[in-house]
């Protein structure tokens, strides 16, 4: 099995990365231990997997966790019922006496079976339970599980690169936490939201951009908000502003929000800001 050592992530061509997050990501590569990450959703965690595989050359496999999901089918996977089908009726290629003809391998079986190290990201570990959370880590300590139907045991041919990320939901377990290196990703301040706007508009109108940030953190801040708009969701906004030719930067320092939709995805939110723009010219 080969290792990250010597590997250096600098940052990737649309991911704004601050010194602090290249340091922990660089630290975990060089001990090998997944990297937790935290934040509320649209912070950039699930990104930066995406930025580091880019950066790095390295393919991403990504495992999104489900609240009902077992160990096992991030691992493997064997086709009792395709075997079954295939006994009865003969019609397939494949030897049905060889079990091995109907493992599939899961996400995390994948990474560790694939010809070239790759990043692994598992999202949203919160949605899974404790028990799955420390089995799995477990496995990624080992960099080994056993298929049982085969008496096998698969060992990672290279070690990922491990993106773990959570939405702070739920509490993780004190082992889990234990075998992971840490860091809270919070969201951009408007200095740096304006280096993330930048990125992905580089030659945008320089007052569009300022009174649109403006705006986009003072609806953010209103009260009552159930699913505040996120940094996704301002560079769609943004989108829109810069693809309507009769839009200025002005209108917005005048007050006028157009598109609320694209930044308000829940009805309740949607129709209480709306109200507001309604009364409130200048926010």
């Amino acid at each position: 099995m080969t290792t990250t050592s010597g590997v250096q992530f600098t940052g990737a061509r649309r991911y704004v990365l601050d010194d602090e997050l290249a340091s922990i990501v660089n630290i975990s590569m060089a001990l090998e231990m997944p990297l937790l990450l935290k934040g509320e959703p649209g912070t950039g965690k699930t990104m930066l997997a995406h930025a580091i595989a880019e950066s790095l050359g390295m393919p991403l496999t990504i495992l999104n966790v489900k609240s009902s999901m077992k160990l096992i089918e991030a691992l493997y996977q064997y086709d009792t019922l395709t075997r079954l089908n295939d006994s009865r009726f003969g019609d397939s290629s494949r030897d049905v006496s060889n079990i091995r003809e109907y493992i599939r391998m899961g996400k995390i079986g994948q990474a560790f079976t694939a010809d070239k190290r790759v990043v692994l990201l598992i999202d949203e570990i919160d949605k899974a339970d404790t028990d799955f959370q420390d089995d799995m880590l477990d496995v990624l300590d080992q960099m080994q599980f056993d298929i049982i139907e085969v008496d096998e045991t698969v060992q990672a041919k290279h070690r990922p690169v491990i993106i773990i990320t959570s939405n702070a939901k739920k509490d993780l377990s004190d082992p889990f936490l234990g075998r992971c290196n840490f860091h809270h990703i919070a969201f951009p301040d408007p200095k740096m939201m304006r280096r993330i706007i930048d990125v992905h508009f580089p030659v945008i109108d320089k007052k569009l951009a300022e009174s649109a940030i403006d705006t986009f953190y003072k609806l953010r801040d209103l009260d009552g908000i159930e699913k505040r708009p996120a940094t996704r969701e301002l560079i769609n906004w943004m989108r829109a502003l810069d693809a309507d030719p009769d839009f200025k930067a002005a209108d917005l320092v005048k007050g006028q929000v157009p598109f609320l939709g694209v930044l308000f995805k829940k009805s309740p939110d949607y129709e209480r800001v709306t109200r507001l723009v309604t009364r409130r010219r200048g926010l």
